[in-house]
């Protein structure tokens, strides 16, 4: 567990902030089907329907997250990704509840997400069952596939 992680509002201009979203593009490209691969690219997430985070350990980048307005108070959380280095250490539990409390100020009763059902997708999973998500069906512009896996729960 990091002890001093500090969590920020970034504008994904950093080098390093858009290496880490690159590393995370890859591997779900590598890891999903063509059509099945949601994440966000950064063009989109500098949109403004769309509040990112990066986490830091001191200096060094060690994850980020995202959490996009869906409307209706649902938001939707994006690019949760902690940097390899950082991978089992609590970068990712420590993100997402940043993102659940950000959730929370903006008035949203209601935070999903998608994910994939493969193994790589794993520790993503129980992470997410941890903290009291559930699977559901697709929300959005998702549909259902065998690949992909909605979850939500209520805030």
């Amino acid at each position: 567990m990091i002890e001093a992680l500090r969590i920020v509002p970034d504008d994904l201009t950093g080098e390093a902030v858009l290496a880490l979203l690159q590393h995370h593009l890859g591997e779900m490209h590598r890891w999903s089907p063509a059509g099945s691969v949601h994440a966000m690219p950064a063009e989109r997430l500098r949109q403004p329907d769309v509040a990112f985070f990066s986490a830091w350990d001191g200096d060094v980048l060690a994850g980020c997250g995202a959490i996009k307005h869906l409307g209706g108070g649902h938001g939707e959380l994006k690019s949760m990704r902690a940097a390899p280095a950082y991978r089992g250490r609590g970068v990712g539990r420590a993100i997402l509840l940043h993102l659940l409390e950000e959730a929370r100020s903006r008035g949203y009763v209601r935070v999903s997400l998608e994910t994939g059902r493969p193994a790589p997708f794993e520790a993503a999973q129980g992470l997410y069952r941890a903290h009291g998500f559930v699977e559901c069906p697709p929300f959005g512009d998702y549909v259902s596939d065998a690949f992909s896996m909605c979850m939500t729960r209520a805030l």
